[in-house]
C-alpha cells in the first residue's frame, strides 16, 4: 500500500490530506514456455492465485501436476512447469475477458460444457443467522479494504467461522487465492461455503462448481446468467447480505430460516 496526497472535499470544507491506495501489479503467466495471460492483481499471495487459477481453469486437476512455480518479482512474471502438455492453444482461443475489478480472464472449454449439467448433490445446510455472522466476520477481516477501500474479499468457511481469507483488486482473483491456498494446504471443500464481497457472475459459478461447494454467499448481487447456471448446477446463491437482510436466489432449501 502507498500514500498519496489528495484534496478532500466534505460539504463546504476543503483540505489537503493523504489517502492509502492498494498496490496493483500486472502478473504475466507463462506455462511450459507459452505465455497464457496477464492478470491485474495485488502482489500478495500470488502463488495461491496461480494455483487456484490453474485448477479452476481446468489446466490441472491436482496440485501434483505442477512441477515448478517460479515468480520473478522484478518483472512480475510467473514461470510454471506442468507435468503434462496442456491444451493451451485451444484455451487461448476461447478466453473471455470478464467485467469488473481488474482484468479478469476466464476460459470456457469443453470441460465447462460437460460440468454445466453436473449437479452438486449435497445436503449441506446453514442457518440464516450464521450467514449474517460470517459476512460480518468477512468484512471485519479485510484490513486492506479498511485502509484503501480498493479490494474485494473472499473466504472459505464452515457454519461458524472463516477458515481461509484472501483479498485482491479482482473478485475472481480473491476467490482463486482462497481455492489455491486450500489446495496447497489440502483443506477439504466438503461441507464448506464460499463468501465474497464481489458480484457473482457466470465464471464465478464455474469456479465454485469445480470445487463442488454447494453454497456461495455475497455482499453483492448475482447476474441473471449466474442464477440460470446455479439452478442447473444445484448451487445455492445468496446475495445482498447486508446488516440483517439477504436475498436467496437459487436452491433455497439449503438455507434454514
Amino acid at each position: 500500500m502507498e500514500q498519496f496526497k489528495i484534496i478532500k472535499i466534505k460539504g463546504n470544507i476543503v483540505e489537503t490530506t493523504e489517502a492509502t491506495l492498494v498496490d496493483e501489479i500486472p502478473l504475466t503467466i507463462i506455462i511450459n514456455g507459452t505465455e497464457l495471460a496477464t492478470f491485474l492483481c495485488t502482489p500478495q499471495d500470488t502463488e495461491e492465485l496461480i494455483l487456484g487459477f490453474l485448477f479452476t481453469s481446468g489446466l490441472i486437476k491436482k496440485v501434483e501436476e505442477i512441477k515448478k512455480i517460479g515468480i520473478d518479482r522484478n518483472r512480475w512474471t510467473a514461470y510454471i512447469e506442468l507435468t503434462h502438455e496442456s491444451v493451451l492453444q485451444d484455451m487461448i482461443s476461447k478466453r473471455v475477458y470478464t467485467s469488473g475489478c481488474g482484468r479478469g480472464i476466464y476460459y470456457y472449454n469443453a470441460y465447462d460444457l460437460m460440468l454445466k449439467n453436473r449437479k452438486i448433490l449435497s445436503e449441506y445446510k446453514i442457518n440464516s443467522g450464521n450467514i449474517f455472522v460470517l459476512m460480518e466476520a468477512l468484512q471485519k477481516e479485510s484490513q486492506q479494504f479498511k485502509a484503501t477501500g480498493g479490494v474485494h474479499s473472499a473466504a472459505l468457511a464452515n457454519n461458524t467461522e472463516l477458515l481461509v481469507f484472501m483479498e485482491d483488486i479482482g473478485r475472481h482473483n480473491a476467490i482463486d487465492k482462497v481455492i489455491g491456498y486450500s489446495l496447497k494446504k489440502k483443506i477439504s471443500f466438503k461441507d464448506k461455503i464460499i463468501l465474497t464481497t464481489g458480484r457473482i457472475s457466470s465464471e464465478v459459478l464455474f469456479k465454485i462448481q469445480k470445487i463442488e461447494i454447494p453454497i456461495i454467499i455475497s455482499r453483492s448481487a448475482p447476474s441473471n446468467h449466474a442464477i440460470r447456471l446455479a439452478e442447473e448446477m444445484n448451487i445455492t446463491v445468496v446475495g445482498f447480505v447486508r446488516g440483517k437482510t439477504m436475498n436467496i436466489y437459487s436452491i433455497p432449501e439449503r438455507i434454514e430460516i
